[in-house]
């Protein structure tokens, strides 16, 4: 490997840690407020930068483009579909989180339904996170950089297996360090100025594929190649044998979405932080823009690579590596693979504290040690997050052989997105539902979604109908399960949310309107590359 490439892989790296240790180094980390919520000091750039950079780890890099150079365009519904979802989350969701103060997702459903439900929530999020979240981030990071960096040959190591421990480890140590002893507010500062990096790297690769694809005559020469030989490829609806089926998108891909935008601990703990609702509009809302763009750099270079690479052998989830690799000069390789690791490292960090949030405040303070000080609670999200980064790192290689790493991720986040999206919506819409649907909530459909998913006779559904209609299927008899218990023995009191004061609620004038123009925006998007 050239000398450039990993000279400026590491000053690019070394330029990142220098910065955020300036911003941040002086921040009071003690206490919970400090550490997990940034002490609520977030505005909306850095909301939108952290949004999106724990949104684009490799695992959407990779994984994503991986997807689209098997299935061509029609994958872009995780980014597109995923502005509707954030525009619920600034109108609907986050309006109603900031009233009640919370820090975590579980906090919620506490105040909403009672001890058990919270309890089962922590759970629930913890064992994903740690078999399915943090190694899946670690994994694709370590296949990404294989590729990119050209590792067997930069360190020698012949051996595939051997290599991919040691990546995933030497990313997972860097990775927590980050995380356990900078706090939140560390995270979205290097995940602000990583962000723009991956913009201005990712758009790039984009201008240098289209330029080889057009033989060297530009960025449309490119674009009408590709119109010409893939037109097939470059259809916005995807068709019955894709991995997402076009009518997918109004049930289990659009569910998916919404949970992952709106519920999801590891990414709407950055809004929990806003300085204020206007903030934390103003930041998912402009997080909707740069989503708008993810197309660009997520599911273009996948086709790229097809109409290059097609013929070399490569597997899915090599292309975006391969690509980057043959495209890029030495001292832009390691640029772009620093920012690569900087994606691994956000989305990882962003699950680990994440982790240790829900630890730290579910379990240990609000099971274990009821009593604990802030200082006590803090040390025990560390100690934790320690022992989960440890986990991943152990798993992370056992992913090694997946045929599509991105469908298994979103397959697997099924089993717990679903119920607990359920109960999140039903416990904000209605006010005497009791905590009995929502523990029949939780536990009925992830064992509904693992049965049909696993287990014989039960997964004979899924030759009858596709994944994402089945989990949408489950979704609906959870809430109609939970509105019916809600019927038959409802609470004695109507829960009523009061306003702690936590931050300012006064919404930003702008949001309905952007989030009106958002919503058209995807439509004609959609339109546009519908055939």
């Amino acid at each position: 490997m050239h000398a450039w490439t990993l000279i400026s892989f590491l000053f690019f790296t070394g330029l990142v840690a220098l910065i955020t240790w300036r911003i941040t180094h002086r921040d009071d980390l003690s206490n919970t407020r400090g550490y997990f919520l940034a002490g609520r000091s977030l505005t909306f750039p850095l909301i939108a930068g952290s949004l999106l950079m724990t949104n684009l780890s490799t695992e959407q890099m990779v994984g994503l483009n991986g997807a689209a150079f098997a299935d061509g365009l029609s994958v872009m519904a995780w980014e597109v579909v995923a502005v509707v979802a954030l525009v619920l989350l600034a109108l609907f969701f986050l309006p109603r989180f900031l009233r009640s103060g919370i820090t975590t997702v579980p906090q919620l459903l506490l105040e909403r339904f009672g001890p058990t439900t919270q309890l089962i929530c922590n759970v629930i999020f913890l064992i994903a996170y740690a078999v399915i979240l943090l190694p899946i981030i670690l994994y694709s990071g370590a296949v990404g950089l294989q590729g990119m960096l050209d590792l067997p040959v930069l360190t020698g190591i012949d051996s595939s297996t051997t290599l991919l421990w040691l990546t995933v480890w030497g990313v997972g140590l860097i990775g927590a360090v980050y995380a356990l002893f900078g706090g939140l507010r560390t995270v979205a500062v290097s995940d602000t100025i990583n962000a723009i990096g991956l913009l201005v790297g990712g758009l790039l690769i984009v201008y240098l594929g289209l330029d080889a694809v057009g033989g060297g005559n530009g960025i449309a020469a490119g674009w009408h190649a590709i119109q010409e030989a893939q037109p097939e490829r470059l259809n916005s609806l995807g068709g019955p044998d894709q991995q997402v089926p076009w009518p997918t998108l109004f049930t289990g891909v659009f569910l998916i979405n919404l949970f992952y935008w709106s519920t999801n601990q590891q990414i709407i703990q950055r809004t929990f932080a806003a300085r204020s609702l206007a903030e934390g509009q103003k930041g998912v809302l402009l997080t909707g823009f740069l989503k708008l763009l993810g197309p660009l750099y997520l599911v273009l270079p996948g086709i790229i690579a097809f109409q290059l690479y097609a013929g070399d052998g490569i597997a899915p989830d090599q292309a975006y590596g391969h690509l980057v690799f043959h495209l890029l000069p030495p001292w832009l390789t390691g640029f772009f693979a620093a920012v690569m690791v900087g994606a691994i490292l956000s989305s990882f960090n962003s699950a680990l504290n994440s982790t240790t949030t829900l630890f730290s405040l579910g379990l240990y303070k609000g099971v274990f040690r009821k009593d604990a000080s802030e200082a006590e609670v803090v040390k025990s999200g560390k100690v934790f997050g320690w022992i989960m980064a440890v986990a991943s790192m152990a798993i992370a290689p056992l992913l090694a052989g997946q045929e599509s790493l991105f469908d298994y991720l979103q397959t697997m986040n099924a089993i717990y997105f679903i119920p607990i999206l359920a109960v999140v919506i039903v416990g904000l819409l209605t006010k005497r539902v009791p905590e009995s649907a929502a523990i029949f909530g939780l536990i009925g459909g992830i064992v509904l979604i693992a049965l049909g998913y696993f287990v014989p006779p039960f997964n004979a559904i899924l030759d009858l109908t596709n994944q994402y209609h089945f989990v949408a299927g489950v979704f609906v008899l959870l809430i109609l399960g939970m509105l019916l218990i809600g019927k038959i023995a409802p609470r004695r009191e109507a829960w009523i949310q009061e306003d702690v004061k936590a931050v300012d609620l006064t919404p930003w004038k702008g949001a309905v309107p952007v989030g009106i123009l958002l919503l058209v925006l995807v439509f004609a998007i959609y339109l546009t590359f519908a055939n």
